[in-house]
């Protein structure tokens, strides 16, 4: 049972989930691909890579391209530079930040838990002018847990006013990390369906899935009442 008695805090995952960001990521890596002279890899390839933070990120590429395992180290450094305030390429989901601001405007706490490290995270969410309306943020480099380890989650919880021992709220999200994360703390996910997920949504755990970011706050109060 998660009921919550006033308001729930409400989680968010960032990449898939409030913003597609596997464009700039996709060209930060081709870049940085280009200089070790391997070939560069697809939009597709780079967005079902994404999820589990940069050293996944690039143990994925390197055994996709070729590249040397141990190279991985210069190779995250390389990316970094150009990836830290990428955004050109970056979009919100559609109806997200309205979304957002109704939850906001019904007082539900909100907050990040994403594996992307906190200086792109930080970029990203001042890029978008929606920084604000987060009183927590937790990035992949904030602890040294990632998600599915369900540490990321429990802190962003609790600096949301949450029991760190038995926490209530909801998390929102889009992939098998998130869902996985969300199960092993012991708290629902709504499912993003349009995000990076690789599985049907069907094999992933969550309380329920919606494809329009207008459908997020009743489902929202649903969760929060059982």
């Amino acid at each position: 049972m998660n009921t919550c008695l006033a308001p729930c805090p409400v989680v968010f995952d960032l990449d898939g989930t409030l913003i597609d960001s596997a464009p700039d990521i996709h060209a930060s890596a081709n870049a940085v691909l280009r200089m070790n002279s391997a070939g560069p890899l697809t939009l597709d390839q780079i967005r079902s890579f994404v999820g589990g933070g940069v050293d996944m990120l690039w143990r994925r590429i390197i055994a996709a391209t070729g590249l040397p395992a141990e190279s991985h180290r210069d190779l995250v450094a390389s990316f970094m530079t150009r990836y830290h305030d990428a955004t050109a390429l970056t979009r919100l989901y559609p109806n997200a930040i309205e979304a957002l601001g109704v939850l906001a405007d019904r007082g539900y706490p909100l907050g990040i838990c994403t594996n992307k490290p906190m200086g792109p995270t930080r970029a990203v969410l001042d890029h978008f002018g929606i920084t604000g309306l987060f009183a927590t943020v937790i990035g992949g480099d904030s602890l040294p847990q990632k998600k599915p380890d369900p540490a990321p989650l429990r802190t962003a919880f609790a600096a949301l006013g949450a029991d760190p021992a038995r926490p209530r709220g909801i998390f929102v999200g889009d992939s098998e990390f998130d869902a996985e994360t969300a199960s092993n703390l012991g708290v629902p996910m709504l499912l993003y369906l349009q995000g990076y997920r690789r599985s049907p949504a069907e094999a992933l755990a969550h309380r329920a899935a919606f494809d329009d970011f207008r459908q997020l706050p009743l489902l929202v109060e649903e969760a929060a009442a059982i």
